[in-house]
């Protein structure tokens, strides 16, 4: 059997393997993107409003909703926003929906609403130019 001198056996100690490091950069801005969206135009400029008391809900083309960012089927997304506005009365949902979708999918978003008892929510769009 072969043996090896202590100094090959640091050298091969003190390499880094850099593969989870390149997996966590490819990674990481995946997960935090959230739909890609194009907004209707026009609308007020916002009011200050607590960001805590915010939930941003995307819908998409597709009809893929997505609750701050995170994906998730109408039923989830009914209960989930339910549940918060249970545990904060305040709650306000800002509704983002592409120009180009079919309005059932945004008009299924305010039943959502509703039938949890929300009554504030707010249309979003891009301001202006």
């Amino acid at each position: 059997m072969r043996r090896f001198s202590q100094r090959s056996y640091l050298v091969t100690l003190s390499e880094i393997n850099i593969t989870p490091l390149i997996i966590f950069v490819i990674t990481t801005p995946l997960l935090e993107q959230s739909i890609n969206l194009k907004l209707p135009t026009g609308g007020r400029p916002d009011q200050h409003v607590d960001k805590r008391n915010v939930r941003t809900v995307e819908v998409s083309t597709t009809g893929v909703y997505a609750l701050d960012k995170q994906r998730m089927g109408l039923e989830q997304l009914t209960a989930r926003l339910a549940a918060e506005f249970h545990s904060n009365p305040n709650l306000i949902v800002y509704i983002r929906a592409d120009q180009d979708g079919p309005y059932k999918n945004v008009a299924a978003v305010i039943d959502s609403c509703q039938r949890g008892g929300i009554t504030r929510y707010s249309l979003r769009t891009e301001p202006t130019k």
